[in-house]
Order: structure tokens, then sequence, then C-alpha cells
């Protein structure tokens, strides 16, 4: 099952020329669900090799202008184009409040369109994942998301079936999915027997705009991904904490103590590029990267590799990924 993040907007408070506002679009499998909506990002969409796809789910992290003020007009130009599935819009209590505002300007929508307020410890049930619901320490009503999948059953042991006399066919199948099985000369064979340790599934996190936080750290211990915001240098700390934000040393060192696999800072003020930033971070966290947009981070299971960082990765002219060291 393949999974990966597009950076769709990864500016701070105000896009910039080369960086538009927050937008995050993660896929996994058919599954597409981004979060926050900053201006512009249908736009980015279409100028991705994504394209303005029907999207099931927006989830907003909180209602300043730069995470959202790009949903009415995606929400309208769904309209005017014929959608016909269903969206479900996701945001912390305050979201139906903003509706009521916001719809002066999208007006009727033809599509079916629901509003759900979510609160910290909610768990959203997927096909194989749950979307986690926890405080960010950006004001009352911030949250982040964390998209956590299931525990994977361990390796089948091809060898060990075969001495067990375990014939080809359903038997096998079943012991995979954690049945025992009965065999025609009585014997049951429970699944511990054929499988090795469970593998974790993956974990990637968001907080959005947040200062430092010991939840955002819970919640990312051991995760594939921490995408995590910088909107200051380590010499701006005191602005930062001033306006609820994070500086990239910050937010690097909750990433080592977490212990997770890849931090990428996102939310970069106009004020920095980039490299400056992943400098300062690597000095704690030395697996960081600065994603621009249209960057995608590609997150295979651990088995199978470390997350890799794709310049340029959604654009339409992007034959094949290019991993950045």
């Amino acid at each position: 099952m393949d999974l990966d993040v597009v950076f769709l907007g990864t500016a701070g408070s105000a896009p910039t020329a080369r960086r538009s506002a927050s937008a995050l679009l993660v896929r996994r499998g058919g599954d597409r669900l981004l979060f926050d909506c900053g201006e512009g990002t249908q736009r980015q969409l279409l100028q991705s090799s994504v394209g303005l796809v029907d999207l099931p789910d927006v989830f907003l992290t909180h209602f300043h202008a730069d995470h959202f003020l790009g949903l009415p007009g995606m929400l309208k130009t769904f309209a005017l184009r014929g959608r016909e599935a269903p969206l479900t819009v996701y945001g912390p209590p305050g979201l139906r409040a903003l509706f009521d505002v916001l719809r002066r300007i999208v007006g009727r929508l033809p599509y079916p369109f629901e509003l759900v307020e979510v609160r910290a410890g909610d768990a959203l049930e997927r096909d194989g994942y749950k979307v986690l619901v926890f405080p960010a320490t950006h004001g009352s009503a911030a949250v982040g998301y964390a998209i956590a999948e299931a525990d994977r059953p361990g390796r089948f042991d091809v060898e060990t079936a075969d001495a067990l006399g375990l014939p080809f066919g359903p038997e096998r199948g079943a012991l995979q999915h954690g049945e025992s099985v009965t065999l025609a000369d009585g014997r049951t064979i429970t699944p511990d027997a054929v499988l090795g340790p469970v593998r974790p599934g993956r974990t990637v996190v968001y907080p959005g705009d947040t200062a430092p936080s010991e939840v955002v750290q819970a919640l990312a211990e051991g995760a594939d991904l921490l995408v995590h915001e910088a909107t200051f240098s380590a010499e701006e700390s005191e602005r930062a904490g001033e306006t609820l934000h994070s500086t990239a040393t910050q937010a690097a060192t909750i990433a080592r103590d977490a212990h997770v696999r890849m931090l990428a800072l996102t939310h970069v003020s106009p004020r920095y590029f980039g490299p400056e930033l992943a400098r300062e971070a690597r000095e704690v966290f030395p697996n960081t990267v600065v994603p621009r947009d249209f960057d995608v981070v590609e997150v295979p299971y651990a088995e199978r590799g470390e997350p890799v960082l794709h310049k340029g990765g959604a654009l339409p002219d992007a034959r094949a990924f290019k991993p950045v060291a």
C-alpha cells in the first residue's frame, strides 16, 4: 500500500512567489485526504500531477485565514463543474459558525456536504487506518491530526508451513489473517506457529500551527514522518513564543525526543528561504527536510527503507521521482 505526502502549500502566514499558503495532501492507496486549504489550494492542485480531484475529506487544523481561505473557492468550483460525490469538512469547534458566514460566499452546493466538528481524542475510522485528533498549542480551537495505520500480521514463514504439512489453499490464507485452522488429521495450527512478529503500520503526524507541545511529542513517538511547523529560526524564539509558533530547533528537538524517522519543516516565514532552517534543525535532528511546494515525501513500510523526499515529485513533468539526500 503506497503512502506519501504532497506539499501543496508550505508558506507561513502569507504566501510568497515560491510558497503557497498551508495545504497538505496525504495519499494512501486510493484515498486522498487534504489537510488545511489555504489561499490558492485549488490552483496548486490543478498545477500538480494530482489535479483537482473530487476530494472526499478536508481536515482543517484551525481557523486562521492562511489555513482555510482557499476552501470557499474550491467548494464553488466543485459545484460549477457538477460534482455529485459527497464531501465532508472536519475541523475543531467553531467550524459550523465559520460556515454560517462562508455560505454567503459559497452559495448552495448541489452535492452532499457535511460539516463535522472534531475534538481532541477523537479517532476517525478508515479502512486500515485511523485519523487521530489531538490538541495543538495555538489557541483554544486548534487541533492536529495523525494518520495511524493498523498493525500488520507478521511475515508468513513458508518453510515452517511446509514442514507442518499445511496444504496450499484457504488454510494458509486463514492463518495469515490471524485465524487458527484444523487440518484433516485433527491438528490445530495457530497463527503464531507460522507468522513472524507483528509489523507496525505507518504513522504521519501533522500538528498544524503549534508551539512546542508534549502532546505532539507523545503522539509522534516512533512516527514515520512528523510534519512540523518552523515559522521562525532560533534567533526569533521569543517571537515564536508570543505567537504560539515554533522554531526549527524546537521542532527538531521534538523529532529527536520522539524518535521519528523523518522531520519535514513547513509553514516557513517569508523571511527565510528554507536551507537556513534545515541547517539549524539538522544540528539537533539530522534527518530533517524543508520541502517546497510540489515536493513529495514517500513513506514506505519500515522494513522497505526510510522516508524519502522527492523534489518536485508532484509536478506534471516529474517523469520519475528523484530522491534528495
